[in-house]
């Protein structure tokens, strides 16, 4: 015979706690087998609430008409975006190119690590032996500093000076590299190709920088256009400039090359076969482009002029 009779409230609460019990069992296994969905779902929400946010205000036509007291100002509700998407980056995404590199050769001497502290700027200078693609280490301006201050004599060599950098591949996400600068207290990586040659160059503040946008101090030099159009069709050019950028702004057929190279001076220096030197003028032939060197040196190209193809000559003449 069933029993009618109502539930206790002590045996309610066992029936509750057994249902909350068997709902996380469940969570967990669901989050086990399928992945948990939680974290992607709550980056979605917030991102579609900003989204929401930042249309209501463009309509409004004003920030102050929406916004409330305590709440997210622009700059806050982009930093929150940039973190939402932090984690889809690789350190290969945000390092410094190796043809940007600024370093010392192990070799050297102080005084010429001293002359490229005060060139550069840096705080870090990475010491390689033979070629960039052998960092053997780092040196910290606290430690050259601390020898120009007269605390101790000038060393023979740099071997005193070298710390160790971070190695690491450029695969990794910048949340474990993040990670990894902050347990270690390392604020410098070295980023490694598959063939563990030297890829590129990462520091702390590059990281930060990812979320907060980039932080200029006393230092850096005023930024300047990677593109610039002149007259007669021609542009001057960056050769840190990215070749999808090139293609969106100059012509699309200049980023066609079967070599794996995402820039302007890793374009010459394909075609050249080497670092091209200072006036040398490089003809693209899928465009008929020309790329003529204005700044260069062993190492790599620094700036370039492009100059169009005859047929857009005529056609800007016409």
């Amino acid at each position: 015979m069933a029993d009618d009779s109502p539930s206790t409230p002590k045996e309610a609460d066992s029936s509750s706690a057994n249902s909350s019990e068997g709902g996380s069992i469940w969570q967990g296994l669901k989050s086990l087998i399928f992945g948990d969905e939680s974290e992607q779902s709550l980056r979605k929400e917030i991102e579609e609430a900003i989204d929401e946010y930042d249309g209501e205000e463009q309509e409004s036509g004003s920030a102050s008409s929406t916004a409330k007291k305590g709440d997210l100002s622009a700059i806050e509700r982009q930093m929150l975006r940039n973190l939402l998407h932090f984690s889809e980056h690789t350190v290969d995404d945000v390092a410094v190119p190796r043809a940007d590199i600024i370093a010392i050769e192990e070799k050297a001497s102080f005084a010429e690590l001293a002359a490229l502290f005060a060139e550069a700027g840096h705080s870090r200078i990475p010491v390689y032996r033979g070629t960039l693609d052998t960092i053997i280490g780092m040196i910290h301006i606290r430690d050259a500093f601390a020898i120009l201050a007269g605390a101790m004599p000038p060393p023979d060599t740099l071997e005193p000076l070298i710390r160790q950098p971070l190695y690491v591949p450029e695969s990794m996400g910048v949340l474990d590299l993040l990670a990894e600068m902050r347990a270690k207290r390392t604020h410098l990586a070295i980023v490694l190709d598959e063939y563990s040659g030297t890829e590129g160059l990462l520091t702390f503040e590059d990281l930060v920088e990812e979320i907060v946008g980039e932080v200029e101090d006393e230092h850096d030099d005023a930024p300047q256009a990677m593109l610039v159009p002149l007259d007669g069709g021609m542009w001057d050019a960056d050769a840190r400039a990215e070749l999808d950028d090139v293609a969106e702004e100059v012509d699309p057929k200049l980023s066609e090359v079967e070599e794996d190279v995402d820039t302007l001076g890793g374009l010459a220096f394909v075609i050249a076969g080497r670092v091209p030197e200072i006036g040398e003028i490089l003809l693209h032939d899928e465009s008929g482009w020309k790329l003529e060197i204005l700044d260069s040196d062993s190492r790599r190209v620094s700036r370039l002029r492009l100059h169009p193809p005859a047929h857009v000559e005529l056609a800007e003449d016409a």
